[in-house]
């Protein structure tokens, strides 16, 4: 977990430069998220304050939207896709396979905290289907051996 002061000055940057605008609690959590990984449960009240929302209303965002994360990911993030073009290639048997591969059920981190499994529901890589992206890398035409090969690079790298 990171410490206190840390994602307090993150919160704080995020709301200094985003509070004033229209919606800003996307924009905000956002802004958190890509900075942290997650949004630290401790955030939620100074963030419900700083735009006169409920704690309840700024929970609800973070719990419906299934981007956001509550709970810091793995060192990586594999995001398979679940569109109609890769469930028509096999998407579904090869995200099975990789919740198989990796211990967890969606949306949950490997014991060794390497690899957080995350569904997304378009990569927009449809004519290479079925897609992955592995943090910011994206992957077309995926195989649950390429998917293999790829999880032991990361492995080894980490």
């Amino acid at each position: 977990m990171i410490d206190r002061a840390a994602w307090t000055d993150v919160v704080d940057r995020a709301l200094a430069r985003l509070r004033n605008l229209p919606g800003a609690l996307m924009p905000i959590l956002r802004a958190i998220q890509e900075e942290l990984g997650y949004i630290p449960p401790e955030a939620v009240p100074v963030i419900a304050e700083s735009l006169n929302l409920s704690r309840a209303e700024v929970h609800g965002v973070i719990s419906f939207y299934h981007d956001f994360r509550s709970e810091p990911p793995g060192r990586h993030v594999l995001h398979v896709c679940r569109a109609e073009s890769c469930q028509a290639v096999g998407a579904e048997a090869l995200l099975a396979h990789a919740c198989s591969r990796l211990g967890v059920e969606l949306h949950g981190t490997s014991a060794d905290g390497a690899v957080t499994l995350e569904p997304v529901y378009c990569l927009g890589n449809c004519a290479l289907s079925p897609a992955v992206m592995i943090d910011r890398n994206l992957y077309g035409r995926m195989s649950e051996q390429r998917l293999d090969t790829l999880l032991e690079t990361l492995e080894t790298v980490a």
